[in-house]
């Protein structure tokens, strides 16, 4: 049993934790309670008084066809980027453990999509993918598939997903080498003794040792898909065409900023508060059940 700290000043332990507790009091939690006092007013047209309407705001949004488009993009938007991301980086970590030689370069290749900002990384897969001027769109052209993601809802979405998968690639990659690094060599050599092939070995030893860094990474890229992915989809769609790529988070700023309908906005904010909370609740409960640690 490790011994245990006793702090000499009983004011100390205190003083060290005000720091993390004023940012999170400051940045978290006085916005969070400033978004539920706003989400229960509604304005006049013109900004000059408001009214306490109680619940009429979350009513209305949840009554609203467009936001219940947006919740559906927002499911099909998240569980692709998630899926993409993970599934993509975990093979990409698997090749880069096997590497002998030029194994530092090709890892720094591979981190440094993550210095790149949303905004920046969005307009990078437009050019690209762009039907006018896009190098790969000419060449999805000349397959004979037909592109177009500024008239088709379909096709912006994927270049949305790929975008932001692209993104938080780099990211998923770093902690997946550093839990193949963590595994012990000598199991990996002791099924390949018995006679385990590499896809066995991997399914059967390397892939449940994963798993803390599999669930780790599931629900932080939820939250990424959730949030960080505005700017991203701000740059590339707008939302559009059609509203095929309003996530909830663009939702809230569309009518938020956009349309200043500050009510309906910060009503929408508080609802995805609760729905980010209870996905990484739901994760904790039921998926974290299947993890092993060590």
């Amino acid at each position: 049993m490790s011994p245990r700290v006793v702090f000499p000043n009983k004011i100390l332990p205190y003083l060290l934790l005000a720091p993390q507790l004023a940012i999170t009091l400051v940045f978290f939690y006085w916005p969070a309670s400033q978004a539920l006092y706003q989400s229960m007013l509604r304005e006049d047209p013109f900004g000059l008084k408001s009214q306490f309407v109680w619940f009429d705001n979350f009513a209305r949004v949840l009554a609203d066809p467009n936001y219940l488009n947006s919740v559906r993009v927002t499911a099909v938007f998240s569980i692709a980027t998630a899926a993409v991301a993970m599934v993509t980086a975990l093979l990409l970590a698997v090749m880069a453990d096997k590497v002998i030689r030029g194994r530092g370069l090709y890892r720094t290749l591979m981190i440094w999509p993550y210095a790149v900002a949303p905004a920046i990384a969005g307009m990078l897969w437009l050019f690209l993918f762009n039907p006018s001027i896009g190098t790969l769109a000419y060449g999805l052209r000349w397959l004979g598939i037909a592109w177009n993601p500024l008239l088709d809802g379909g096709d912006a979405m994927v270049l949305v997903v790929a975008a932001a998968s692209w993104k938080q690639i780099s990211y998923n990659f770093l902690f997946f080498v550093a839990g193949l690094q963590a595994i012990p060599k000598t199991l990996i050599e002791a099924a390949a003794i018995d006679g385990a092939g590499p896809t066995k070995r991997f399914w059967t030893i390397v892939f449940p040792l994963l798993a803390p860094t599999t669930f780790f990474l599931l629900v932080v890229n939820t939250v990424y898909a959730f949030f960080d992915t505005f700017g991203i989809i701000h740059a590339v769609t707008g939302g559009g065409p059609g509203k095929a790529t309003e996530t909830l988070v663009y939702k809230v700023y569309n009518d938020g900023f956009v349309n200043l309908i500050l009510g309906d906005s910060a009503a929408q904010s508080v609802i995805l508060m609760v729905i980010v909370i209870a996905l990484t609740a739901i994760q904790f409960r039921y998926v974290e059940k299947k993890v092993h640690y060590g």
